[in-house]
């Protein structure tokens, strides 16, 4: 694991040695600190330009802010750090970083690269990188690896620990006035009007409402329904069973070769976009395990209320992928960049406290949601 100094940084004559394609993990970077604003401004170009995991490790009140800001990840051993400090250890990044290098270097330079987009060009950014990791050696390895494993075997954290839906079955849903009504025992969401009100359920508790396409396709058929209809002033969306959404149902995965069939069918259907497209009305009330897509997809509203049980994790890295259903867009809106790169190279879970203090989510009611 490198360490490098700052004016090493700067300095680099060679910038690819830098990166995954020479070495593995990630580039820890530490003081001295820029001794005038011209130093700084380069040390913070270096940083946003490195071909590598950059990791600042300092004392949060005596950083320079530029260099925060800039590096990927900023780690520091103060308990309770504000934005966009981490409590944490280099040692948590090195094994995931330097086993999925170039899935994390693609991570990464997406957040960067998206930080200031709008989302729509954000989730664009984001679905070309997917589909671009779909096409890799690492993904392939973990796709053979996991080939024939049963879903409900496991803890739902590796049982549907993906965010991808879905990704190579073109959607399939009716005209959004046309949403199934969730007394039909084939629906996978269930939808209800009261009044000015929409209800807005998850609903396959037998597989923990693990997202495969029928579900992503029910689900933004019911939420174009509150588009296409100002009188619905509300929307309420959750979910049936113990989870909320454990994740992306790994039934689906592996069921294309073609990364921009991939590609195009993310851009024509996005559980997240549609979310973002009623985000002003819609409040997400989430429990239990909420994993890759389980917290992607409802980060977009403006509002998230988390029952005490949230567990929240990002582990597509472990797939050699990066967070396809929109979480390089509406958790970075929320937590910053620095810690949603912390939270998809480790996969650390957070619980609902930590989750409130981010700023992951807007409140934590009681177990049942109130």
């Amino acid at each position: 694991m490198p360490v490098v100094t700052l004016r090493d940084l700067v300095g680099a004559v060679d910038r690819a040695e830098l990166s995954s394609l020479h070495r593995r993990g990630p580039l820890v970077v530490v003081a001295p600190r820029p001794r005038s604003d011209e130093e700084s401004e380069r040390a913070a170009l270096a940083l946003r330009t490195a071909p590598a995991v950059t990791v600042l490790v300092d004392d949060p009140v005596h950083a320079h802010p530029d260099l925060a800001v800039a590096a990927d990840i900023c780690l520091t051993e103060v308990g309770s750090p504000h934005r966009p400090w981490v409590q944490g250890s280099v040692d948590d990044l090195v094994g995931p970083v330097d086993e999925h290098a170039e899935a994390a270097l693609a991570l990464v330079a997406l957040l960067r690269a998206t930080e200031d987009l709008d989302v729509w060009s954000a989730i664009a950014a984001e679905a070309a990188t997917y589909a671009m990791l779909l096409g890799s050696n690492d993904h392939h390895r973990w796709l053979t690896a996991h080939s024939g494993s049963d879903p409900d075997r496991d803890h739902p954290n590796t049982a549907h620990s993906g965010s991808d839906p879905d990704r190579d079955h073109p959607p399939s849903f009716d005209h959004p006035n046309s949403a199934r009504s969730g007394s039909d025992p084939e629906c996978a969401v269930a939808a209800e009007r009261s009044g000015a009100i929409l209800r807005v359920t998850l609903d396959r508790p037998e597989r923990r409402n693990a997202l495969d396409r029928v579900m992503r396709d029910e689900l933004i058929a019911a939420l174009d329904v509150a588009r296409a209809d100002p009188s619905i002033e509300r929307v309420e969306l959750d979910g049936n069973g113990p989870d909320f959404c454990a994740g992306g149902d790994l039934d689906e995965f592996g069921a294309t070769s073609d990364p921009a069939v991939a590609f195009a069918v993310r851009l024509a259907a996005h559980p997240g976009a549609a979310v973002h497209l009623v985000a002003d009305r819609l409040t997400a009330t989430i429990h239990g395990n909420c994993i890759g897509a389980g917290i992607e997809v409802p980060a977009f509203a403006d509002r998230v209320i988390a029952r005490a049980d949230l567990r929240v994790a990002l582990p597509e890295l472990s797939m050699g992928l990066v967070p396809g259903a929109g979480g390089t867009v509406s958790i970075p809106r929320r937590i910053g960049r620095q810690r949603t790169a912390w939270l998809a190279l480790t996969g650390t879970a957070v619980d609902a406290s930590t989750a409130l203090a981010w700023g992951l989510v807007d409140e934590v009611g009681d177990a049942s949601g109130r």
